[in-house]
């Protein structure tokens, strides 16, 4: 009798597991048109921001499909959702604050110092010709 009482959760464990084909035929399906509306961008010749803005947008939601359903993230519990993801949105958010701090900085500086001077660039080719003639010199 005991053994047929440990069976019975472990047969429920398993059951629970087993994921209906379907979810994963439809989400491979969203995949392809997701990705068909990508190359789309690239067809239309989008330009700017919308193409950016478009090109994340699709990367995000491809990607978040793929976590949530294949990688099975879906069906876990929360916390380990959150230990998961937590860091990566937050690394995610502290570097968009970043850029907008260096945008402000910049934009500042531009303010009270006037625009930054064109600087000559200096090619490694120039220099080693420069060094080798100076070489020769001495």
């Amino acid at each position: 009798m005991e053994n047929v009482a440990s069976q019975a959760p472990a047969q429920e464990h398993a059951e629970e597991e087993q994921h209906p084909i379907g979810v994963y035929l439809k989400v491979w399906i969203l995949l392809f048109v997701l990705s068909f509306f990508s190359y789309l961008v690239d067809f239309f010749d989008f330009q700017g921001m919308l193409r950016w803005t478009l090109i994340i947008i699709f990367m995000l939601l491809k990607a978040g499909f793929i976590i949530a359903i294949f990688m099975h993230v879906m069906w876990e519990r929360m916390a380990l959702i959150t230990a998961i993801l937590g860091p990566p949105l937050l690394l995610v958010f502290l570097i968009g604050f970043m850029i907008s701090e260096g945008f402000y900085v910049f934009g500042t500086r531009v303010d009270y110092m006037g625009h930054p001077e064109v600087a000559e660039r200096v090619h490694v080719v120039h220099e080693e010709s420069h060094d080798s003639g100076m070489a020769e010199e001495h």
